[in-house]
């Protein structure tokens, strides 16, 4: 129904709809690919320093000593770095800064479902191209005038990675255009983009501290690419919110980025995790597509995936069902601990007798 209210952009839009966030505790929520271990130490003690006095002052705009910590971590000038408030920001201004042209942006026909809901909010024309028969994405299909291409590597909700040496020939048969790849879930398994920066000026990586970090509740992302790519995305940041990331943000995400040996352990616990739980799916009728994200995406061979979801719900486990082509039987399920993730398979052992 039309509000006379809204504007005509308003009424037009398809809002993205995120993972339920329940509010009963008792639920197991496998559902929104949070990580299951909380975050460092080190965060929360940076945190706490940062609680004082000192929050009646606003945040430092630029969020250099946040920008000057990931630089370092990955070998490129503080310039050739952006912060802002989640990856989902990040990528809103990549949309509006360099996607927005006379052509068609390219992104996958089976993705993450925010990228069309900002080409409606930006007016932007779109195109999507069809993943293969079992989901890779075909780079070749890239090829072309387009506005600009974007794809996460590894791919959600399918968690399938793609090879550097495509992002890489991809970069090479797209001068014209920015490719941007929207890295949420690279540290479970492939190797970042980051290291081509500096040789392809047209791509940019986007990443979230959401995920390996266990930071979703401190909402900080980042993008890095050329220093004119990241000028673009400042322009658009700076007519829009000056002051997108809060000091308790940035210490907690300083601090994340010093604790090395937190990432690596809690990562490679979800990694090992992750490879025990697809065999356990598996030896239950599962079909399992090959993860290098923190979920599984998986279809039962006899049971339709909104069944599942909804037998699993009754259970107290949350999975992501998407009631969309081609992905209809399938489910996305968050690799939990090792207690959550036994008591996804004990409510499965119960449905499918």
């Amino acid at each position: 129904m039309v509000n006379k209210y809204w504007s005509d952009l308003v009424n037009r839009l398809e809002p993205y709809v995120p993972g339920e966030q329940p509010k009963q505790a008792a639920l197991v929520k496998l559902n929104t690919n949070e990580n299951p271990y909380g975050p460092s130490a080190k965060v929360i003690e940076a945190i706490r320093e940062q609680a004082g006095d000192n929050l009646r002052l606003y945040p430092p705009p630029e969020s250099d000593q946040l920008r000057r910590a990931i630089g370092d971590y990955y070998g490129v000038g503080i310039d050739e770095v952006f912060v802002g408030n989640g990856s989902d920001e990040v990528l809103a201004h990549c949309f509006q800064a360099l996607l927005k042209h006379k052509k068609p942006v390219l992104f996958p026909d089976i993705t993450y479902s925010f990228y069309p809901v900002y080409c409606g909010l930006y007016g932007i024309e779109y195109q999507t191209l069809p993943l293969t028969a079992d989901f890779s994405i075909r780079v070749a299909d890239y090829v072309g005038d387009n506005g600009g291409i974007i794809f996460p590597n590894p791919n959600a909700p399918t968690g399938c990675l793609l090879p550097l040496a495509d992002i890489e020939w991809l970069l090479q048969k797209n001068t014209e255009s920015v490719v941007v790849v929207d890295e949420a879930y690279i540290d479970f398994g492939g190797a970042t983009s980051v290291g081509l920066v500096n040789a392809y000026h047209n791509l940019l990586v986007t990443q979230t501290l959401s995920k390996s970090r266990s930071l979703a509740g401190l909402r900080v992302g980042l993008a890095i690419g050329n220093s004119r790519l990241i000028e673009a995305l400042n322009r658009v940041k700076n007519s829009f919110n000056s002051y997108p990331l809060d000091s308790l943000a940035i210490a907690g995400a300083v601090a994340a980025f010093a604790d090395e040996e937190h990432f690596e352990s809690t990562r490679s616990a979800i990694i090992r995790d992750r490879e025990l739980l697809g065999t356990q799916l598996a030896e239950r009728g599962f079909h399992v597509l090959p993860s290098a994200a923190n979920f599984l995406f998986v279809r039962h061979l006899s049971m339709p995936g909104s069944a599942l979801s909804a037998g699993l719900r009754q259970k107290g486990v949350l999975v992501r069902h998407f009631n969309r082509p081609r992905i209809e039987n399938y489910l996305r399920i968050t690799v939990g601990n090792p207690e959550q993730n036994r008591a996804l398979v004990q409510a499965l052992d119960q449905i499918l007798v």
